[in-house]
């Protein structure tokens, strides 16, 4: 499990998540319900993908948006929830350093992805309702192309930065991590460098892919609810409320227990609760995706509609 001893400190190779172990009686019923998130989460961001490519009539901008969040939020359950429905079901909770940085990597990308993802597409509203005039000129296929590539490029390459320094690190003495799944503070906290510059480095990174988005978010939030006051017609600012008040919650949700978790300091009192709120960020955010965009957008019921219609009559 460790390598050779070098002077005082013995060079760890091997990491135990803890998770949710210190709950043994409640493994099977955790896994039961992680499992039913797993599952209806990848069912569900699947299932708008689909619509999203067969359905002609969502083929605009808000919609190939969402089928990029749909995919970000398949692969982001993905790298979490599996490894955790593993540790409940069999006890096995050690990885190696090197399969803990892999997980690491892939984390830190989709997040720092979906920050910006989330970021574009509250861009996307702004345009509809305060510009709707230049939201063609402004949101072409080439347009949306770009802005949704370059959000997935930044959030890799901020990733790899962070994961780079963080594969530099040494482990020793303490092996376990108590949390369930690896993250930049628990692993820095049981490292034995000295981690200042990559705290920073990682902060400052932290600060541009989140908070940064956040606020550009919550601007362009502003500007769409003064724009909808300003409609005359009580019916319209209901339409534009509806649009945009999924997106919203989304945000507020997502955003609100990111900053938490990352901008709180890290003392052990805190530390169940951010695992808490750890929970709602990776677990319930990609599961309450599909239903937030989806539950009261005519479109898309319509497009599921007539999936429906053609599954059962053999045309699909």
């Amino acid at each position: 499990m460790a390598a050779p001893e070098q002077g005082n400190e013995t060079s760890i190779t091997e990491l135990i998540l803890l998770g949710f172990g210190t709950l043994p009686k409640l493994q099977i019923l955790l896994f039961l319900l992680f499992l039913v998130i797993y599952i209806t989460t990848m069912a569900g961001n699947i299932l708008i993908m689909l619509l999203v490519v067969t359905d002609q009539y969502l083929h605009t901008p808000m919609y190939f948006f969402l089928e990029n969040l749909s995919c970000l939020e398949t692969c982001y359950t993905s790298t979490i929830l599996p490894r955790l429905l593993a540790s409940l079901l069999t006890g096995e909770r050690t990885i190696s350093v090197t399969g803990c940085f892999i997980q690491y990597y892939f984390f830190g990308s989709l997040v720092g992805t979906e920050c910006l993802l989330l970021l574009v597409m509250s861009y996307d509203r702004y345009l509809a309702i305060v510009k709707p005039l230049h939201y063609a000129a402004h949101m072409s296929g080439r347009s949306c192309l770009q802005l949704a590539a370059g959000s997935w490029v930044c959030g890799f390459l901020a990733s790899s930065i962070t994961a780079a320094s963080i594969s530099q690190l040494t482990f020793c003495d303490l092996n376990s991590i108590d949390h369930f799944f690896y993250d930049f503070i628990p692993l820095v906290i049981h490292s034995c460098n000295d981690t200042k510059l990559m705290e920073i480095l990682a902060f400052t990174l932290c600060f541009i892919l989140s908070v940064v988005p956040f606020l550009l978010t919550v601007m362009s939030y502003i500007s769409i609810i003064t724009t909808i006051l300003r409609i005359p017609s009580t019916t319209g600012q209901q339409k534009a409320f509806s649009t945009c008040s999924s997106h919203l919650i989304m945000v507020s949700i997502y955003y609100g227990t990111l900053l938490i978790a990352y901008m709180f300091p890290t003392a052990h009192t805190l530390r169940d609760f951010k695992k808490v709120l750890s929970v709602i960020y990776t677990v319930l955010t990609p599961l309450v995706n599909p239903l937030i965009y989806t539950l009261r957008n005519k479109e898309v019921k319509e497009a599921l509609r007539k999936a429906c219609r053609k599954f059962m009559l053999g045309q699909w």
